[in-house]
């Protein structure tokens, strides 16, 4: 996306630093087949049952990202269906997750997901918790940690989410410098993506801004 590209070289960056995950829950597979044939490679889905079927259609020409909340008694199917989830949030989670890749004999990329803003609506570790299930992770043989995820509360203005994004770099950095050895930030959506490129994003999830309005 060419604001994706300016916002990256405003700050600074490579824009090849910048993944793109195109949101595609409630997205019906002729749109999602557009999106791939436009140049999309990453997908997002937020609920497990209709990932499965839009995965056994489509197949697997681009790569499919768990975005939502996991629940721990789909962790058996998340792990087949997905290259990386980007919503772990607790250790009991991550050692489900575990024993279910296991069984698969393969490794699945996470990310813990970050509740900053303490909205009790929205998922996520607390941040003085974060450390604790970083260092489990590190130490599970079949979970590749890789970042953080966060979710910031929905502002007209989307430099009011610079805050969180900012905290959640400082957060991946301490971990770095203690040894977890992270490289990916999940963070942006499309009102405020720009902003969190800004701020050291690697993978921004968008949704509205590729396939418009949800369908209420």
């Amino acid at each position: 996306m060419e604001r994706a590209e300016r916002a990256a070289h405003k700050a600074g960056r490579n824009p090849g630093e910048i993944k793109l995950v195109a949101v595609s829950k409630t997205v019906e597979v002729a749109r999602i087949k557009e999106a791939i044939e436009a140049g999309v490679s990453i997908f997002g889905e937020n609920y497990v049952q209709e990932a499965q079927k839009k995965i056994e259609e489509i197949g697997r020409p681009v790569s499919w990202h768990f975005i939502g909340h996991l629940q721990s008694n789909k962790a058996k199917y998340a792990v087949s269906l997905f290259d990386m989830i980007h919503s772990l949030d607790s250790i009991p989670l991550a050692e489900e997750l575990n024993r279910r890749v296991e069984k698969e004999g393969q490794t699945v990329k996470v990310m813990i997901e970050v509740n900053l803003s303490g909205e009790t609506t929205k998922f996520g570790t607390e941040e003085a918790k974060a450390f604790d299930i970083a260092r489990r992770v590190v130490n599970l043989s079949h979970l590749s940690l890789v970042g953080l995820m966060t979710m910031p509360p929905y502002f007209d203005d989307p430099r009011l989410s610079r805050p969180y994004y900012i905290r959640l770099r400082e957060l991946k950095e301490k971990m770095v410098r203690e040894g977890i050895p992270l490289r990916e930030l999940s963070m942006g959506m499309s009102n405020d993506f720009e902003v969190a490129i800004e701020e050291g994003a690697t993978y921004v999830r968008v949704g509205t801004a590729i396939f418009g309005e949800r369908k209420k």
